[in-house]
């Protein structure tokens, strides 16, 4: 009979199998490393695809333009003042209001100048009857020394008839008097008259009340300075005022092409032609501290039919310096620092060098090299994936 038991230097020995283990799971995990290094590379380590945006050639109207604020005003407007002094009895018309030239706009109470004209008519009427009784009796005076003159030498002495002329050259000369005094008093009449009308304030044009700068009861002092109590303007036709920094003004030039956008209606270009540019930079009204920065201003007028524009509206105002009108163009940003740009030509990028003309800040003209249609590329970017762990080969 065989002993089962085998010999102990043929027994596994229990401190070796501990050790076998990580080896076996190292062989075991390797496959899966190689896998996962595998993906990785296919995933991150290959080049990332490009993706380009592009622009097609076409036509478009561009534009090169100093740019500046400004305010609407009237071409045509007057402030309308008190002559006389007094107390603003009443206002005949409201803002907004249309007045023809010659219309009464507000009255000044007037009666110290009505009692004054009244007493000077009323001293011309006396000066008048006085006038004619003098008048009368100038008359008999004259026949008196005309017949004392025929009867010298036979029933009248020269005694009575230089009494006679006498009294015919008192009354000659109260008569003279009398129409001296009768001139002044109408010149003081038509004085006092003008002054009468001056107190109902008429309109000098026709046109819109834009402002009322005075209220009824106010008292007005005309003494020493106009008060000013009405504003009327002529809105058929506006003024734009725009101050131009003395950077930009030396691209101006009366005649120049200029467009505006308000703040009411952004999107509507108005038109007009440059007037005029001031020599001398605006003096600070009373009040205002000089500025520092220096500013000229230009002006330019615009017809108004509808009433849209309003006086103390602001602009945008566009000097055009250069234009070019339905022309081929590509953004500038196609464009590279060379004159160079890429094409895509059946999805593959293709350089050239086109004829440029005129730039603008976002649009270059192409006079030659490109067909209208044509994609040009205007920027690239590489689809990289959004991790942290990248693997490249």
């Amino acid at each position: 009979m065989m002993d089962a038991t085998a010999p102990a230097d043929l027994l596994p020995d229990d401190d070796d199998r501990p050790r076998r283990r990580p080896v076996l799971r190292i062989a075991l995990m390797l496959p899966v490393l190689l896998i996962a290094v595998a993906a990785a590379w296919f995933i991150w380590g290959r080049p990332a695809p490009v993706t380009y945006d592009t622009a097609p050639v076409a036509r478009r109207d561009l534009e090169n333009a100093v740019t500046a604020s400004g305010r609407i005003q009237p071409y045509s407007f007057v402030d309308v003042g008190a002559q006389v002094s007094g107390q603003l009895r009443q206002l005949h018309v409201a803002p907004g209001d249309v007045v023809r030239a010659g219309q009464v706009l507000a009255s000044i109470d007037a009666e110290v100048q009505a009692a004054q004209v009244e007493g000077l008519q009323a001293e011309l009427s006396r000066l008048a009857a006085q006038k004619a009784e003098i008048g009368a009796q100038l008359a008999f005076a004259e026949r008196q020394a005309g017949r004392q003159n025929s009867l010298l030498g036979r029933s009248a002495s020269q005694s009575t008839l230089e009494q006679a002329e006498r009294d015919r050259d008192v009354l000659r000369a109260q008569s003279d008097a009398v129409d001296a005094t009768m001139r002044r008093s109408q010149a003081e009449l038509r004085a006092e008259q003008a002054t009468l009308d001056r107190s109902r304030i008429t309109s000098p044009m026709a046109g819109t009340v834009v402002a009322i700068e005075a209220r009824e009861g106010q008292m007005l002092n005309a003494n020493y300075d106009t008060p000013i109590i009405l504003r009327i303007a002529d809105l058929s036709v506006m003024t734009v005022q725009s101050d131009v920094s003395e950077a930009d003004v030396v691209h101006l030039q009366q005649g120049m092409p200029v467009w505006f956008s308000t703040l009411g209606f952004p999107d509507r270009k108005y038109r007009a032609t440059l007037r005029q540019i001031l020599p001398a930079p605006p003096i600070p009204k009373d009040g205002e501290e000089a500025s520092t920065i220096v500013n000229y201003r230009a002006l330019f007028d615009i017809q108004n039919p509808e009433g849209a524009l309003l006086s103390g509206m602001t602009a945008q105002v566009f000097f055009v310096t250069e234009a070019a009108s339905d022309v081929l163009s590509v953004p500038i940003a196609a464009l590279d620092d060379d004159g160079s740009l890429r094409v895509m030509a059946k999805g593959i990028p293709e350089r050239r060098r086109p004829e440029t003309g005129m730039r603008t800040r976002a649009f270059v003209e192409i006079r030659s090299g490109l067909a209208e249609g044509e994609a040009v590329i205007t920027a690239e970017r590489r689809d990289d994936a959004p991790s942290a762990l990248r693997i490249v080969p």
